[in-house]
């Protein structure tokens, strides 16, 4: 038998459609325009107006949208109940360990946890195989728009990296909004027929405990979505921004696709239930070291050349993005004036003119000659590489919240 999406799809548009008249998706929706608003302040502090953050939130909110959907799907597919899982602990869990670092704000380490205590002292009563399902569901989530939006508007920064050394790097930060539309298992006689929505044998993949047969379930979607907030943060300080997404999202949905197969064996075996419960917490800080140690301890890729000097990035808008320079390109003249420093290009600007041509040579791409126009008063929008001596211009290691309030209490 054929899964049923014709008669499902529809109830999933229907809850979509509700998540505009729900006040908690809107202070979602300004708590991500606030995060990316203070992004966008830093940058502008850094190489001045740059871009708009209405632009910015709206293509979060599409693309949160469109992962949301992807993530009812999935749910539905593998059975995935709102049953006894603990959304309310599963919050209040995420925020407390929030105070600790703002890294442990994640379902992973929350729902681990409360798995584990679930286990150990019987309460609070958890479904532990639907809770770990909805964790793998929103980190899959999470690695499909990294994959796709992950590497969009990049804040490149000035980082010092494992061996002292201040290096180029892009800060990759992202926030979107995920309504769910997710599924509540009831138990309806079998001579009840009207509206069920017939599933085939196989169905669910993560069986509910103690709730009979497959063929004794009926799934229906809850009322109102439940909305969750995802977020990304990484530096590429060894690849281009694009090329770091890919690992990242390769990482986590490895990471996701192990932990939803051990939610479906605990729910076949509840004995095992603390295998998904112990490889959540675990395994996601195993994503995360390999993802860090790769870039702080890796052969950085933004860094002077031998010869030339090197593009970290270009501002928008800018005669730079015009002329059709981008990150990792190696200026190695403009017009007549040979090019090996940040000195040595300013100087050289400054005798260029309105109308001048770059000996530019970029990746595996070329030397290549470009021409360049522009206003003698206007920025030429190139951000260099770190040279000897400058400084880190960011701190990519968050503080402990619980930390910073005692300190400022006992300075007091």
């Amino acid at each position: 038998m054929d899964f049923p999406w014709s008669q499902i799809l529809p109830q999933i548009g229907q809850v979509f459609l509700r998540v505009l008249t729900q006040p908690f998706f809107w202070m979602v929706i300004l708590l991500v325009w606030y995060l990316y608003h203070r992004m966008q302040r830093t940058k502008e502090s850094l190489y001045g107006p740059d871009g708009s953050v209405l632009r910015v939130v709206a293509l979060s909110v599409i693309y949160g949208l469109i992962g949301g959907l992807v993530g009812s799907l999935v749910m539905i597919f593998f059975g995935i109940s709102i049953n006894d899982v603990g959304i309310g602990y599963l919050w209040l869990l995420a925020l407390v360990l929030m105070l600790f670092s703002p890294r442990f704000l994640c379902f992973s380490y929350a729902g681990g946890l409360l798995a584990v205590v679930s286990l150990l002292v019987g309460h609070p009563r958890v479904n532990i195989p639907a809770l770990m399902g909805l964790v793998a569901v929103l980190h899959l989530v999470e690695s499909v728009l990294i994959l796709t939006s992950g590497h969009i508007d990049p804040l490149p920064v000035y980082v010092r990296n494992e061996t002292d050394r201040v290096v180029g790097a892009f800060n990759l930060q992202k926030f979107w909004p995920i309504p769910l539309a997710v599924l509540m298992v009831i138990e309806v006689p079998h001579q009840i027929t009207g509206e069920i929505i017939k599933t085939p044998d196989w169905w669910p993949l993560i069986h509910p405990p103690g709730a009979g047969k497959a063929g004794d379930l009926v799934y229906g979607i809850f009322p109102f979505p439940v909305m969750a907030a995802l977020g990304y943060g990484e530096l590429a300080i060894t690849r281009l921004p694009r090329e770091k997404v890919r690992r990242s999202a390769f990482h986590l949905a490895l990471f996701s696709l192990v932990l939803l197969g051990l939610s479906v064996y605990a729910s076949r075996l509840p004995q095992a239930a603390i295998l998904p419960a112990l490889f959540s917490p675990f395994g996601h800080e195993l994503v995360i070291y390999v993802g860090r140690r790769e870039e702080l301890w890796g052969k950085p890729r933004f860094v002077p050349p031998h010869r030339g000097m090197m593009v970290l990035d270009v501002v928008k808008g800018s005669p730079a993005e015009a002329a059709g320079l981008r990150s990792g390109d190696i200026i190695y003249s403009v017009g007549e004036f040979p090019v090996n420093s940040r000195d040595e290009f300013i100087q050289a600007l400054d005798h260029a003119g309105t109308s001048f041509s770059l000996l530019v040579a970029g990746g595996t791409d070329p030397l290549r000659r470009i021409h360049v126009t522009r206003q003698t008063t206007a920025p030429f929008g190139v951000i260099p590489v770190p040279e000897p001596g400058d400084l880190p211009n960011v701190n990519y290691i968050m503080g402990s919240p619980l930390r910073n309030l005692a300190r400022r209490i006992f300075k007091r």
